[in-house]
């Protein structure tokens, strides 16, 4: 593996010169850690990733900018999910995803309109 040096970046983590982000619990490497042991993320880290997710307009994208897999992200993604609906059965549901969808573009849309109204305003 190359061994890239990190630069401090921002609150939760650091970034290599690649833009790739790490938090300290992944950037510190723990003496004797066998090579094949998962990577443990922070919550801080889950957070933002999450966010920066929900903001792009493909978490395959998010996911390579944060330097995870998309699956791992995706499972985060369907974890939230379920916390949020409190059943996994009804996060799955076609109808209650395509009401989220639908209430996201509407949620954007409205950010889209009062920003727009501010400018009028100025």
């Amino acid at each position: 593996m190359q061994n890239i040096p990190l630069i401090e970046n921002s609150s939760y983590g650091m970034t290599d010169r690649r833009g790739t982000y790490f938090t300290s619990v992944m950037a510190t490497k723990s003496s004797g850690a066998s090579p094949d042991q998962r990577r443990k993320y922070d919550e801080a880290f889950k957070a933002e990733a999450l966010r920066l997710a929900g903001e792009s307009r493909s978490t395959q994208a998010a996911a390579r900018q944060l330097g995870i897999s998309p699956k791992l992200l995706y499972r985060w993604q369907q974890a939230q999910l379920v916390a949020e609906v409190g059943s996994e059965e009804v996060a799955r549901d076609p109808e209650v995803r395509a009401l989220r969808a639908r209430l996201k573009r509407a949620e954007q849309e409205l950010d889209m309109l009062k920003k727009a109204l501010v400018s009028q305003m100025l």
